[in-house]
């Protein structure tokens, strides 16, 4: 803009006006006040607003977000001044203008020493309008904390006769989702040493899973104290993905075997043991499209 400093002393016209321009199939305004958008609280600054035309707005889609980025360039710098909102702003027909009433303070504009009136009574402002494209795919990730029954629990039996490798509870629901819980009471694994082991397996029972499927799981392993309330615990925090089999995740190493067999501590009395899971966290996804 030319002779810019006319406007800045003139009452009448209060704004510039751009030509129109099409972004998005819209088309648009760009409106800069010299003297501020009084009624908007810009009595003292510099203001820029951007306007669709009702008029290109169409009933399929009555409202159009755009985001908003204002350029004052500064001759000193060599570079635009920048003013841009971290919103989109919603134009329809009932608000169809939308901008800074504060976006300089005139007094700061007009001071040829600050670079923004320049070449004798230059200045240059723009607006770039970007219209966010729809979403094709998404993702609501969710955290549930609260179930209704969050704990199973299993008993073994005369322990000291257990010579499996591990053992394999019945399957379980907590949270939508089905479960076993895994034991290997007597590991000598090279991988385990001497340990009581604890898996928390996540079994599909027949539901179909996606690729990309996955969820995330807090729990929370015991051994159960049969004299006092010295539970022994262990935290799970471990990433499901979605296989459509049965596999498992456990904290290694659980428990140390010489713990467990000790007789002060009360976890195996008359030769019998008991363990639980109980399910603090679990995560779900919704996909769309699904």
């Amino acid at each position: 803009m030319e002779s810019f400093n006319t406007l800045l002393k003139s009452t009448y016209p209060r704004y510039y006006e751009s030509r129109r321009f099409t972004v998005g199939g819209y088309r648009w305004t760009l409106f800069v006040y010299p003297n501020g958008k009084e009624e908007d609280g810009g009595s003292g600054y510099l203001s820029l607003y951007v306007a669709i035309d009702s008029s290109s707005l169409v009933p399929a889609q009555p409202d159009v977000y755009a985001d908003l980025r204002f350029y004052i360039f500064n001759n000193n710098e060599k570079k635009y001044f920048t003013i841009q909102d971290t919103n989109v702003w919603k134009f329809n027909a009932v608000k169809t203008m939308w901008g800074f009433s504060q976006a300089l303070p005139r007094d700061t504009f007009k001071d040829p020493k600050n670079g923004y009136l320049f070449d004798g009574d230059h200045s240059e402002f723009g607006v770039d309008v970007t219209i966010p494209s729809a979403f094709k795919e998404s993702e609501v990730f969710s955290l549930t904390e609260s179930f209704p029954n969050p704990i199973f629990s299993r008993r073994f039996l005369k322990y000291s006769m257990l010579d499996q490798d591990y053992y394999m509870s019945d399957m379980f629901t907590i949270g939508g989702r089905s479960w076993n819980l895994q034991v290997n009471p007597n590991s000598q694994s090279k991988a385990e040493g001497n340990y009581l082991m604890m898996y928390l397996f996540f079994n599909a029972n027949g539901q179909k899973m996606k690729p990309y499927d996955k969820f995330y799981v807090r729990a929370k392993l015991r051994v159960l104290s049969q004299r006092q309330e010295n539970n022994f615990e262990r935290q799970l925090d471990a990433w499901y993905m979605g296989y459509e089999g049965s596999y498992g995740w456990g904290v290694t190493p659980f428990m140390p075997l010489s713990e467990l067999r000790d007789p002060s501590k009360g976890f195996l009395v008359n030769d019998m043991l008991n363990v639980e899971v109980e399910l603090k966290i679990l995560s779900s996804t919704k996909y769309l499209p699904p």
